[in-house]
């Protein structure tokens, strides 16, 4: 985390850039004797992965090595997210991921007396110590992953602002809008509410991105960061994640 004893709230609303450059000068705060790990966590249809995306070009521009990687990388077999029923709640946050995986492949050799070998899809390589992990998902700031994250940054949109979003992307698709609004009004969305409810992410949070206007976002730089900060405010509605391009579905296309 940025190393200083006193916390220094920053609250903003800006450009698209003038939000890149923020997050960008927060990660560079950030000093590590290993790589960077990046959590860029939020509900689903928040923009997590279009904001990882855009922060991956800058950093790159700037000679950083850079990992990019999701949680949809590490989703179980189907039968396995929903044994609990299609629409659990409970099973979207419980059962959908392989967080052990998640941990044994990059984010343990990429901490601290780590190896620094990513062997992660067709990667497989020596990362330098100066290397930057950008990370989106859902459920990343959970209590058994939260320390494992050296930056945490939250993204939020009001739920039904991710509904709506859900069901612009989902217009190309096949599946009817009521299937898509009826995946989101009782899996995803009770998701999250539990997700907040037992974890409380936006308490962890070194940034808060208010991404419900993308073009003119806000945000709140917690700097410096303490490791287990309890007592701060939740940010006003839920968040949101990368939106899949289908109903129920991640950017890449697969079930959640």
């Amino acid at each position: 985390m940025p190393d200083d004893a006193q916390v220094d709230h920053r609250v903003g609303r800006g450009t698209r850039a003038e939000l890149i450059s923020r997050l960008t000068e927060a990660i560079g705060s950030v000093t590590t004797p290993h790589p960077v790990r990046v959590a860029i966590d939020g509900p689903p249809a928040a923009g997590k992965t279009t904001l990882a995306d855009e922060l991956a070009v800058v950093l790159r521009a700037q000679g950083r090595d850079i990992i990019r990687a999701s949680i949809d990388d590490f989703l179980v077999p189907l039968a396995q997210r929903y044994r609990r029923g299609r629409y659990s709640a409970e099973g979207c946050y419980f059962d959908a991921h392989d967080r052990a995986a998640l941990c044994r492949v990059l984010l343990d050799p990429l901490g601290p007396g780590g190896d620094r070998r990513v062997r992660y899809m067709a990667c497989d390589r020596d990362v330098p110590a100066g290397a930057v992990l950008l990370f989106d998902g859902v459920f990343l700031l959970r209590p058994e992953l939260l320390d494992r994250w050296d930056l945490r940054v939250f993204v939020s949109v009001p739920f039904e602002r991710t509904v709506g979003r859900a069901l612009d992307r989902g217009r190309a698709s096949p599946v009817s809008t009521a299937e898509i609004e009826r995946s989101w009004r009782e899996r995803y969305i009770p998701s999250q509410r539990l997700y907040f409810a037992t974890a409380r992410p936006a308490d962890h949070a070194d940034i808060i991105v208010y991404n419900d206007q993308l073009e003119r976002p806000g945000w709140e730089v917690r700097s410096p960061v303490q490791p287990a900060r309890t007592g701060s405010a939740t940010p006003p509605g839920p968040v949101a994640e990368r939106p899949p391009g289908r109903p129920g579905r991640s950017r890449r296309g697969r079930t959640l």
